[in-house]
């Protein structure tokens, strides 16, 4: 096809529906992991090369040693835009855009593609691995330590619904939940996030008081969220929510979100005065924001 042809379909083609895949002119047929190895061969030609597919992919492209599927749109702006995420690739680009120019684009960013790729890829496993398995002397982390739970019918509680016990040589938390041996799965998840969420108000309540002070803010009101992304926010008029799955991270890791927003209430942005903000009570806030992306959580 003459090239000037094919830049004017490109044009005005509609967007590829979802169901129906389109190989890029870089994208190999698949290689079958069973092949037979033949002396002379190219390692390439034996070794089935990394996949990675968006559940909506509708182009697929060979990116160095990995087969790319990756969900593509047109849209109203003015460069290409690749974003990775849990479930993949997504690849945006101008409605003027030629395929082949998008195809450039992505072995010029396959590098950086791919490793997100992965990561994500990582990411997922670890929190697969990290799913609670509802049942008596199941664990989970509590503020970097582990958290063991025993069902205990008989156990005469102080307060409502389950009660902690300090680890005893470094072992791990006990919590005892007032219910049968007999609940189900659902009763039991239920009855520990309430207790995980009272506790973890309690515990956000004292790093707020702690912090405020350092930041010359006051809070007024503190609500938890339960966002499936967002781990905070804060409004000017000192209202702070947090999300109370934060009780698994490390104490640390949630005194950095404290302060985070905390400083929002000096800063309502992301400038450098804000981080610089930040880095006045938590200095080495830049690692431990990054573990709120790294450290795998319960599955819930």
């Amino acid at each position: 096809m003459h090239p000037l042809l094919r830049y004017t379909l490109d044009l005005f083609e509609s967007n590829v529906p979802a169901g129906r895949m389109e190989k890029a002119q870089t994208a190999p047929e698949f290689i079958a992991k069973s092949r037979p190895f033949v002396a002379g061969q190219a390692l390439q030609q034996v070794i089935a090369p990394a996949q990675f597919a968006h559940p909506q992919a509708n182009r697929e492209v060979r990116l160095e040693d990995a087969v790319v599927a990756y969900a593509f749109t047109r849209a109203r702006r003015k460069t290409i835009g690749f974003v990775v995420g849990p479930e993949g690739l997504v690849v945006r680009a101008p409605r003027w855009t030629p395929l082949g120019e998008v195809d450039a684009a992505l072995r010029e960013k396959a590098p950086w593609i791919l490793r997100k790729l992965q990561e994500a890829r990582e990411r997922q496993l670890r929190q697969n691995s990290a799913r609670i398995d509802w049942r008596d002397g199941t664990t989970l982390p509590l503020l970097g330590d582990t958290l063991c739970v025993v069902l205990d019918p008989t156990h005469g509680f102080a307060t409502k619904g389950a009660a902690l016990e300090s680890a005893m040589d470094g072992g791990a938390h006990t919590l005892r939940v007032g219910l049968p041996r007999t609940a189900n799965a659902d009763q039991i998840r239920d009855a520990v996030q309430a207790w995980l969420m009272r506790h973890a108000k309690a515990h956000f309540v004292q790093r707020l008081d702690h912090f405020a002070p350092q930041l010359g803010v006051q809070w007024r009101k503190l609500s938890l969220s339960n966002a499936g992304t967002r781990w905070g926010s804060a409004k000017s008029d000192g209202s702070i929510r947090l999300n109370w799955r934060l009780i698994h991270f490390s104490p640390a890791v949630v005194d950095y979100v404290v302060a985070h927003e905390l400083s929002h209430l000096r800063v309502m942005d992301h400038s450098s005065r804000f981080w610089d903000t930040v880095r006045t009570v938590v200095p080495d806030y830049a690692t431990l924001r990054s573990r709120l992306k790294d450290d795998a959580i319960p599955k819930w």
